[in-house]
This record gives structure tokens, C-alpha cells and sequence, in this order.
């Protein structure tokens, strides 16, 4: 699996004029499934993602976890993780996971994260979104469970 993790002061996430999931302080996480994953990898990634100390303590010192912080999350979908740009100008995506198995890693994915009691919500899986974010910092990290 891969994750872009952004920390952020504010995301949110609309489909067709409707906001279906928001985070306040915390991470808006873009997660998307390769095709090979398996079933323990959303646990592995989403234990890594709430432990990850890139928040600031009273010092200014990256030292806090979401976790510490009180934060939340956004998990929002995105295939467009797996593009190969070896070839040409035009992206391929072969080796993201079929979409049925995209959507139960993601959804799993999601739960994990809730299930770690950080309050989690969501976008729609394949469906054309609109991400707004503040970047926090900025701070963004890339995450790939076959590194």
C-alpha cells in the first residue's frame, strides 16, 4: 500500500457539491492499494501512519504523534499513487489493485486507523472527489509498504 500523508490545520472532502468527510487538526491520508497487497498490510500501515511523530511538542520540535495530539484524520482514496512515468508522457496505473480489492484494503484501511481510536472519516472510494486542505507546515510524507 501507498500513503501521502499531509499534516493539516483543515481537509475536507466533496462529492457532487456535498461534504462527506472533514478533519480539523491532524492528517488528511491519500491511500492507495498495489495490486499484491495483503490483508495485514492496512493494520501495518495505519499502526506506522499514528505512530509517525511529525507533530510539533512545546518546543517546535516534531516530537508528538496524531494520537498525542488529539487529532483526526481524512482518509481519502486516490489510485493516482500507483502511476508508473517511466514510459512517455501519460501516466499507467496497472499496478494498483483491481478496484474491488482497492476499495476493501482502503475501507480497511480506514477502519484500522478509527479502530487505533483516532477519529477517522472518509471519501468515496472511486468516485470523482475534491480535496480543499490546509498543509499544515508544510509537512508531507511518503509512505510505501513495500520500502
Amino acid at each position: 500500500m501507498r500513503a501521502l500523508i499531509q499534516r493539516v490545520t483543515r481537509a475536507s472532502v466533496t462529492v457532487d457539491g456535498q461534504m462527506i468527510g472533514q478533519t480539523g487538526p491532524g492528517l488528511l491520508i491519500l491511500v492507495c492499494a498495489m495490486q499484491g497487497d495483503t490483508d495485514d498490510l492496512p493494520g501495518k500501515l495505519a499502526a506506522k501512519i499514528a505512530k509517525l511523530r511529525i507533530f510539533k511538542d512545546d518546543a517546535g520540535k516534531m516530537n508528538l504523534a496524531l494520537k498525542d495530539t488529539g487529532g483526526s484524520a481524512l482518509v481519502v482514496s486516490q489510485f493516482t499513487l500507483a502511476a508508473d512515468t517511466a514510459r512517455g508522457n501519460r501516466p499507467g496505473f496497472s499496478t494498483a489493485a483491481p478496484p474491488d480489492e482497492g476499495r476493501r484494503l482502503y475501507q480497511a484501511f480506514a477502519a484500522e486507523m478509527a479502530a487505533l481510536g483516532i477519529p477517522t472519516q472518509t471519501g468515496e472510494f472511486g468516485a470523482d472527489m475534491a480535496v480543499d486542505l490546509v498543509n499544515d507546515g508544510p509537512v508531507t510524507i511518503w509512505i510505501d509498504t513495500a520500502d
